[in-house]
């Protein structure tokens, strides 16, 4: 997961709606079905809905009272909490 990319994609909710974000994470799930799709390429549309996911919790935390900022803070520690385990 990349912070400046879930930071634009959590702009990009506030600005527009979170049903195109969720709508985008359903396309490229039913795209990871394509048989003759790479390795490499699975992990890039991986990677994209990962960051989609992470900006979608972001979001819910904002709407929640949390400042922007700590929200991006709290999720990232969440997240690198969960790697070192």
């Amino acid at each position: 997961m990349k912070l400046p990319v879930i930071k634009h994609l959590t702009q990009f909710i506030e600005d527009n709606d979170r049903d195109y974000v969720v709508e985008a994470i359903e396309v490229l799930e039913n795209l990871t079905e394509v048989p003759s799709l790479k390795d490499e390429e699975l992990d890039v549309i991986g990677e994209l809905i990962s960051n989609m996911y992470g900006a979608l919790e972001v979001d819910a935390l904002v709407k929640s009272g949390v400042d922007r900022k700590e929200a991006l803070n709290s999720f990232m520690s969440r997240v690198l909490g969960s790697i070192d385990k």
